[in-house]
């Protein structure tokens, strides 16, 4: 069995061009040692990869090995997704095969690619130690290149024990068959490079640099522990979306994965139970695992799961048991697992004690124009001058928020310029539905008193100091305002300005707080239980129709 695969480092720079598209030359490069093995374990691999469709790059008698790596050579490296490398006794004893793997180990540095090394008749320990074979080749190699200038034989030495250190493969005679042991290699190999990706943002607008950011948490480079991430923010934010694109980019370095949607959603209408079953049959490849009881779940996972590395993912996780059934701790996991979790709740994140935590923000303006200006024009670009008055006003509508940008580009895709104007009339005055229902959520998690301060400021007090906020409404509510402030601050409905000490909320979020009370009674502003707007408080009071309620 393979045991858990390498892991690159990736870059933290946000570029123009999506990471998540690149295109292989080769699907492997497969470096090995040729006085060792070149008639018996490379070329076997090598064919059973052919056979099964895998294009992978392995020299021939026509590549003539030198002291130099040839241009055509060093180019198959970068362009090959997988690189494996075949560890013999006699690896280490050829100065060639070693610069392959600095140069192998140097373009792995920020790219999505995998390292796989087979230990072929040799003891890791030996590589990663310089012992036997491999200590006997270097010792020779700083005799040979002992007035070598450029530090040759130390860049080897610690090429040598970086490959060590990745899991891979270990083969000695005597273990079993050689081709069930390829066998294992092409079907894990044939996994990782078959594997459908998950994201299916059609426009991945600000998606690198976010997507980098979510990376340097995880932590990546420690594959002796398990780490959690959490990823929050309001809804319709793109939570969902970076949680996909990390996993596409991340997926191949883990032995399970598994990413359960919509946790919150499918947790009410099929059960805790149900998303047991299948975290351990996507991560065992099992078609049916029984599971009976929550209970039983758990200690499955546990049991299951405790020496597997495995990347999951927790999307729209809105209650603290979802997290005690399917993940309860790090130590369920093996090491160099990741977890990571979406949740418009930060408290539930403290509670479950994950540390690294990160708020996806909204667009920023240039991002927004370009989100909306490719779901709203076929062709990705403005022609015509005379939109860029409603484009502009949609990107402050939106505020930074990608499904209100997709909604509105979608709805409008192609439309006149007096249509987008009286589109975007409605919906200053009326939220989409769309928007609203996944705006909601987060509001019909709260309690009665919550839902009450939430609308209150919505509604009121959206930019007031917080202070004065605490004040007006701990008249009305009690002692416990604090309390219910810090909630709506968890579950991503209000913020804080950290810099005037403010209370604030995303606009579209404001206009959702205000379209529920307008709903209490459409048509008679009276019997609504606020009011703001200066021509309807001024209605009610002349008419004297102030609802028995309370009306501010």
């Amino acid at each position: 069995m393979p045991l858990q695969s390498s892991i690159s480092s990736f870059s933290t720079h946000s570029s123009s061009s999506s990471s998540f598209g690149y295109a292989w030359e080769y699907d492997v490069f497969i470096s090995f040692r040729g006085e060792d093995t070149r008639y018996g374990f490379p070329g076997n691999l090598y064919k059973a990869l052919f056979d099964k469709g895998v294009h992978t790059f392995i020299d021939d008698e026509e590549l003539q090995r030198g002291h130099e790596i040839t241009p055509s050579l060093l180019k198959a490296i970068e362009e090959s997704r997988i690189a494996i490398i075949v560890l013999s006794p006699n690896y280490a004893s050829s100065s060639f095969c070693l610069d392959e793997l600095v140069h192998i180990l140097h373009c792995i540095k920020g790219n999505n690619r995998l390292v796989l090394p087979v230990f072929y008749e040799v003891d890791p320990s030996d590589v990663r130690h310089l012992k036997n074979s491999f200590g006997e080749a270097i010792a020779k190699h700083e005799k040979r290149y002992k007035d070598d200038m450029s530090n040759k034989v130390d860049k080897w030495k610690q090429a040598l024990q970086q490959v060590a250190n990745f899991s891979g493969y270990h083969f000695k005679h005597g273990d079993g068959y050689e081709h069930k042991f390829i066998r294992n290699i092409v079907k894990d190999i044939s996994r990782k490079i078959r594997r459908v990706p998950l994201s299916v943002v059609l426009f991945p607008v600000g998606l690198d640099y976010r997507v980098s950011k979510v990376i340097s948490f995880l932590k990546i480079d420690s594959s002796d522990q398990v780490h959690m991430v959490g990823i929050h923010g309001v809804g319709g934010i793109g939570k969902t979306s970076l949680a996909c694109a990390v996993y596409d980019l991340i997926a191949d370095h883990f032995d399970g994965l598994c990413f359960l949607a919509n946790v919150r959603e499918n947790s009410k209408r099929h059960g805790l139970v149900y998303l047991q079953n299948i975290l351990l049959s996507e991560i065992l490849g099992k078609e049916e695992i029984k599971i009976v009881s929550v209970q039983q779940g758990t200690s499955q996972i546990q049991r299951r799961l405790c020496q597997k590395k495995v990347l999951l993912i927790l999307d729209d996780v809105d209650d603290h048991k979802q997290l005690q059934a399917i993940a309860g701790k790090p130590g369920w996991f093996g090491p160099g697992s990741r977890v990571i979790i979406t949740t418009r709740d930060t408290h539930l994140l403290k509670y479950h004690g994950v540390e690294n935590t990160h708020e996806v923000e909204g667009l920023n303006e240039a991002e927004s124009s370009q989100l909306l200006v490719k779901h709203a024009f076929k062709n990705g670009y403005v022609s015509n001058p005379s939109y860029a008055d409603v484009l502009t006003r949609t990107i402050t509508y939106a505020s930074g928020l990608p499904l209100a940008l997709e909604v509105i580009g979608s709805h409008l895709c192609e439309k006149k310029v007096e249509e987008w104007e009286s589109a975007l009339n409605k919906f200053e005055r009326h939220l989409d539905n769309n928007i609203h229902e996944i705006l909601r959520v987060s509001f019909d998690a709260l309690g009665k008193e919550e839902h009450s301060v939430f609308l209150d400021i919505a509604c009121c007090f959206k930019g007031y100091e917080l202070k004065e906020v605490t004040d007006l409404l701990q008249a009305h509510y009690g002692s416990c305002m604090k309390y219910h402030i810090g909630m709506l601050v968890e579950k991503s409905l209000i913020k804080i300005n950290l810099y005037n000490l403010s209370v604030t909320m995303h606009s579209l979020i404001e206009n959702m707080g205000k379209e529920i009370v307008v709903k209490e009674s459409p048509e008679m502003p009276g019997k609504r239980s606020r009011l703001w707007f200066s021509e309807d408080i001024i209605k009610v009071l002349q008419d004297n129709l102030v609802s028995v309620g309370y009306c501010l």
